[in-house]
């Protein structure tokens, strides 16, 4: 028997979603920052063993009263997920708090499919705190399965992938075996940058950009060693925001390639050599005609 499905992680921005997929799948799958709605696509990740096929898919957090059109967007990603998933990940934090309006929490109370509750970061309380909140959460809805996790640190981490393994169904295999996510390497080289702008900008520089890969080439280097040759442009929605982005003579943006870079380099094994440019596009994130060309619709 073959078993395989979509197990789609679900909850508020900044509660460890990306996190817990990266320590689920043992690679670099999702941008992690401590930055709120750091992902902004819906990201897969396959794992595959002779005997099933698990399709996580890592969404952005559902944002309560969006201020954009591309923030529209990011949360019919994050519906949609509701829609095709065979078990539902509710992640949430030993902080957060929801109302009982909270769309998020209605629509779990409509599931149809196995949920389960991760409690996230509960090495930052006592063990009090989180038995208070299981029992407070299960009340509110009627879980399948409750873990108690630190996905940072990978724990409780291995007793949710034998929890999902319980109730994955009986399936096809949807992807090769061997593919371990949807996305391109293009997809992934554009992340690493938004990643770092998110790590070396302040206030709202880093949510005013968008990076497109505009050539990704893979050659040699003199001596026969694979290179990768990218070329990536930055897109800002005001003038000033480009002053700051590049920096002084330049200082700013060559910090931020150096350390695009090395991840690069780390996340394909191998050498790259990488180019950025900035260019300013007005009020992208409420123009259809741009967030469809920047994969948001």
């Amino acid at each position: 028997m073959h078993r395989s499905g979509f197990v789609n992680i679900i909850g508020k921005p900044n509660v460890g979603k990306s996190t817990l997929m990266n320590a689920l799948m043992g690679e670099r799958m999702s941008i992690i920052t401590n930055k709120p709605q750091t992902t902004r696509h819906r990201i897969i990740g396959i794992m595959s063993e002779e005997d099933y096929q698990i399709v996580f898919s890592d969404t952005p957090g559902i944002i309560r009263n969006p201020s954009y059109k591309m923030q529209q967007a990011m949360n019919r990603f994050a519906h949609s997920t509701f829609e095709d998933g065979d078990i539902m990940l509710f992640v949430t934090d030993v902080n957060e708090h929801y109302e009982e309006d909270d769309p998020i929490i209605t629509r779990l109370k409509k599931a149809k499919v196995p949920i389960f509750l991760l409690l996230n970061k509960i090495d930052t309380v006592e063990e009090a705190k989180i038995i208070e909140l299981i029992d407070t959460w299960n009340k509110r809805i009627p879980f399948t399965e409750t873990i108690p996790i630190a996905a940072l640190h990978k724990k409780n981490t291995d007793k949710l992938l034998e929890l999902i393994l319980k109730y994955l169904p009986e399936g096809p295999v949807y992807y090769p075996k061997d593919q371990f996510t949807d996305k391109s390497e293009r997809f992934f080289a554009s992340e690493i940058i938004r990643e770092k702008i998110l790590q070396h900008y302040h206030q709202e520089i880093p949510y005013s950009v968008e990076v497109i890969i505009t050539s990704y080439k893979e050659t040699q280097t003199k001596t026969g060693e694979a290179l990768i040759r990218i070329e990536a442009t930055i897109f800002v929605a005001r003038k000033s925001q480009k002053i700051i982005l590049l920096g002084k003579n330049g200082s700013a943006i060559k910090r931020l390639s150096t350390a695009a870079r090395k991840d690069m380099e780390t996340f394909t094994e191998k050498k790259v050599f990488l180019q950025t440019f900035v260019k300013i596009k007005d009020n992208w994130r409420d123009d259809e005609r741009s967030l469809k060309h920047f994969g948001y619709q």
